[in-house]
Parts: C-alpha cells; structure tokens; sequence
C-alpha cells in the first residue's frame, strides 16, 4: 500500500522554506546511518582487532573473566561513540553552513537547485526524499555538483534514487553542463549500485586515508557516464 501510494502520487519539485525542518530530518538521519559500517570497518581492521583481543587476554592474565569482557567492551564503546561523533559533527556542520539557508545556497542562481520528492501517504503530503546541484566553473569547464541526495528509509527500494539522479542529470543537459561530479561515503553501496545502473562507469578506484581520532573511513570511486556528457563521480565521506 504504502509503495502503491509513493508511485502513484510522487511530485519532484523545488525546495520551498517550509519544508526546512523536514529536509533537515532527512538530511540528519541519512548521514547519521553511516555510523554503523563507519565502526564496523574500523573494527574489521587488523589493528583494532589486535587490540580487541589483546585487551581480552589482558583481563584474562589479570585472572578476571569479567576483566576480559569488559576491558574490549570499554574499548569497542568508546571506538562506536568515537564513529557517531564522526557524523555527529558532520551533520553539525552542515546544517549550519549550506543547509542552513537552502534558499540562498541552492536557489539564489540559474545553474543550481534544490528538490524533493513528495508523495501523499494517507492523505497527508510528505517528503520522502530530496537531491540537489551546484553549477561551478572548473578550468572553463561548466560543471555540475550532485549534493544532498537523500530518500526516506521507509521510501528506499521504490527507484526514487533513480529518479532523482535523473532529474539532476536532465537539469545538467539542459543548461549545457560538460560534467556531473558528486562526493558520497563509500559506505553507501546502494548508492554506488544506483549510478552504475543508470549508466555510470566505474574509471578509477582510489583510496584515501580519512581520519577522525584514528578512525579509517572512507574511500574513493570515479565514475564517468558517457561519452555525450562525461560525468565523473567522486565518492568519498560527504
């Protein structure tokens, strides 16, 4: 019912002030789910893990069972809340530089916008999802920045990311644009999975040391589109 509901009444439009504290809802709770592969691969690393264990056999040499779970317990905490503050601080620095006036960030210019998709569930119209551009002016190349790209999680899995990435890169062609780039966390597979299935090319993997009180995070794809519009996409934790 609810996915019934989504398709046959979604609405892409541009980004209204009134819709602020529900975009910022969205754009909160998007960033925050990285918190959880941000600490499962900081965990999974062989440096987190030596220590892991080394703290359990500490407790165990200590002769205390309960030194040897709560030792790596303490540990595995303070790394888990070391990752939410990593997007923590991220999410606050957003909302307070280019969400903070969406307005005049996304939509004081011809070559950038803001929208979101809206659908009515049980009579009630909602936001479910949002997208954006950012027009700039690279080595007299005209290019595009894909930002903000975020859908509801209950609204995932209905091609609403598709459709979204589409109106951005329709708005790109339109205005004459030779390149689309965007940054996103390479956590986000579903999201790395969505470009190369509307026809985005992976061209190079790079990997980049992203810290955060020694925390390893991120890592970088470059995608390219096609040839009539090359569009390299740079994902990386943003």
């Amino acid at each position: 019912e609810y996915k019934r509901a989504i398709n046959g009444s979604l609405v892409i439009r541009k980004y209204q002030p009134s819709d602020r504290e529900v975009v910022h809802n969205l754009f909160s709770t998007g960033i925050l789910e990285n918190t959880g592969n941000c600490f499962h691969n900081a965990m999974t690393t062989p440096l987190y893990i030596f220590i892991t264990v080394a703290l359990s056999a500490a407790g165990i040499l200590l002769g205390s069972v309960l030194g040897a779970l709560v030792l790596p317990g303490i540990w595995v905490s303070f790394i888990y809340y070391c990752c939410h503050q990593l997007y923590s601080s991220l999410v606050q620095n957003k909302l307070q530089t280019d969400m903070q006036d969406i307005t005049r960030s996304y939509l004081s210019r011809p070559g950038d916008c803001f929208w979101v998709a809206e659908a009515q569930v049980d009579g009630t119209a909602q936001i479910v999802g949002t997208v954006a551009v950012l027009a700039n002016q690279k080595e007299g190349v005209k290019q595009g920045e894909l930002r903000r790209l975020r859908i509801s999680p209950k609204s995932r899995r209905m091609g609403l990311g598709s459709r979204l990435t589409q109106t951005v890169i329709d708005f790109c062609k339109e205005r004459g644009f030779s390149e689309l780039v965007l940054q996103t966390s390479a956590s986000r597979t579903s999201a790395v999975n969505l470009y190369k299935k509307l026809g985005f090319q992976v061209i190079l993997f790079e990997f980049e040391t992203h810290t955060t009180k020694g925390l390893h995070c991120s890592m970088l794809i470059f995608f390219c589109y096609h040839p009539e519009i090359c569009f390299k996409i740079h994902t990386s934790q943003k």
